[in-house]
């Protein structure tokens, strides 16, 4: 079968040529993709075609991903958590399928995922210098029960209360791992992904949906690295950010150097050196930049990716920042042979050098390709309006039953497991230890209707909702022992009638229905 390469708005469709499968009877659509950019909403064909017109078309609303959330069944929020987001079923798909996505690049870029506390002692923010810096945003978190509070000893020796803060970055926890074991040189770089809750203690009036919330999950990654290893780095992040987006259809971006602000750590001489290096790093890329003076971290530098929602408000996503400061307050170390060459990110060939080891500290790079995966899906959600791409979109399939006799409903429902890949569980006697077999999901989006209403109602109900393929099962199909898929989702402007009526109904056996649909997902790779 060949490889489908064409994402679609709405819909994935497949490369010209037909699908190499007999079961599926040549049914697959032909199309390239055909997303707009983040900042195009509107189709060629409903723009003015004179001053005048355009004088007096009026404008639509632009999407808003707070009343689209609600209407597709994405997320909701409560007062008893201001600023953390509850996703519903639907919105948990496309949150996992984010996640499920980058995890698969993380094999690619060489990263390693951990799983990290969510509440660390106040030492170690004070070490870290979130305490000093970043004390207003953190929450504070106790022990209501004097019976149950630690020990007043911190890690470090102080005498401080027995307070926790809840985690706002994933840093200081990323530094612990690195400094558990010895390193050499050979080791780095080390590259972390973590996807644990972050906590923010945003001001009320600013929560906004998803845009502006207290908790949220960030595609947090750490790089430890060599100073002769910092430009390739950062270039292999951008080229990761390049990668994520236009898979995701988002873009055009920009990119922004963030400089020294007014309160920071460690030496002006350290923050230039820095800066260097990022503006090596982009000079490198041959993307056009912009430089925001003041607005770096208070660690470090950093380089921003910008993207703009549908209402022309800009949103900082994917981030790269350089730190010299978290090394060297977590004390961290590796050996390296010329110890004062490496410092300096210089190589040498002579031996006698080469003979000396000593220890050197590494150089962290923050990066993040999503940045806040809440915000980047407020920002999907308006992009797509509705028409995910196949690979996102939570509900790629509905089985539809034409009536509600006995065969059909089984007949449908066999048909919805086997897209999910899950079958009936095994009856086991008591004591033994035979049973159902462990599931293999195929990990599709799938949803039955068997309500006894008219197919009509149905299928526009399910085409509302934004199905991308709808299943209808009848006594005939029962008989042959196929579904008829309705493909229209799949259309581009621009097919003709022949093409929109062999979408309309597509013969094939649930497994090759499920091949298709598995293709399809697969495209977007």
């Amino acid at each position: 079968m060949p490889l489908l390469r064409g994402l679609r708005r709405g819909a994935s469709r497949l490369p010209a040529g037909p699908l190499r499968r007999a079961s599926i009877l040549r049914a697959a659509p032909t199309a390239a993709s055909s997303r707009r950019p983040l900042q195009s909403r509107f189709c060629s064909s409903c723009e003015p075609t004179s001053a005048a017109d355009a004088s007096s078309a009026a404008k639509p609303p632009a999407p808003d991903h707070r009343a689209l959330g609600v209407q597709q069944g994405l997320f909701m929020t409560s007062a008893y958590s201001p600023g953390s987001p509850i996703f519903l079923p639907h919105g948990a798909r496309i949150f996992n399928r984010l996640v499920d996505f980058l995890r698969k690049q993380y094999v690619r870029y060489g990263f390693q995922e951990v799983i990290t506390p969510t509440i660390y002692k106040k030492a170690l923010w004070a070490r870290s210098g979130h305490l000093e810096n970043y004390a207003e945003d953190m929450y504070t978190v106790t022990s209501t029960s004097p019976a149950r509070a630690d020990p007043v000893e911190d890690p470090d020796g102080g005498s401080e209360e027995a307070e926790y803060g809840l985690k706002p970055m994933n840093c200081p926890g990323h530094c612990l791992i690195f400094a558990s074991q010895t390193r050499s040189y050979r080791d780095l770089p080390i590259r972390y992904a973590d996807f644990s809750p972050l906590h923010r203690n945003e001001i009320s009036g600013a929560l906004s949906g998803l845009t502006r919330v207290r908790r949220f999950h960030q595609d947090d990654g750490h790089i430890f690295c060599r100073p002769s290893q910092i430009r390739d780095e950062i270039a292999r992040t951008l080229d990761f950010v390049r990668l994520a987006y236009r898979v995701l259809g988002l873009g055009p971006y920009r990119l922004v150097l963030s400089t020294r602000p007014e309160q920071y750590l460690g030496s002006p001489e350290d923050w230039d050196q820095a800066e260097n290096a990022l503006r090596e790093a982009l000079a490198a890329s041959g993307r056009p930049y912009t430089v925001s003076e003041g607005d770096g971290a208070f660690y470090g530098p950093k380089i921003d990716v910008i993207l703009r929602d549908s209402d022309g408000k800009e949103h900082q996503t994917a981030t790269v920042q350089l730190d010299f400061q978290l090394p060297r307050r977590f004390d961290l170390e590796y050996t390296a042979p010329a110890p004062e060459l490496e410092r300096r990110g210089e190589t040498t060939a002579d031996p006698d050098l080469l003979a000396q080891y000593g220890p050197v500290r590494p150089v962290l790079i923050h990066r993040a390709v999503l940045g806040s995966a809440e915000r980047l899906m407020a920002l999907l959600i308006e992009h797509y309006n509705g028409r995910w791409p196949f690979w996102l979109n939570p509900r790629q399939a509905m089985v539809i039953t034409v009536n509600s006799t006995e065969p059909v409903v089984a007949w449908a429902r066999r048909t919805r497991d086997l897209l999910l890949g899950v079958g009936p569980t095994a009856a086991s006697s008591p004591g033994s230890d035979e049973g159902a077999a462990a599931a293999s999901p195929t990990g599709l989006a799938v949803d039955l209707d068997d309500s006894d209403r008219s197919v009509a109602l149905k299928v526009r109900e399910a085409t509302t909702k934004g199905y991308g393929l709808i299943a209808v099962v009848g006594p005939r199909d029962v008989e042959n022992g196929t579904v008829g898929v309705n493909a229209t989702a799949l259309a581009r402007p621009g097919d003709g009638d022949e093409e929109l009526k062999r979408l309309k109904r597509m013969d094939m056996t649930p497994e090759a229905l499920r091949d298709y649909m598995l293709e399809l997902v697969a495209a977007y790779r």
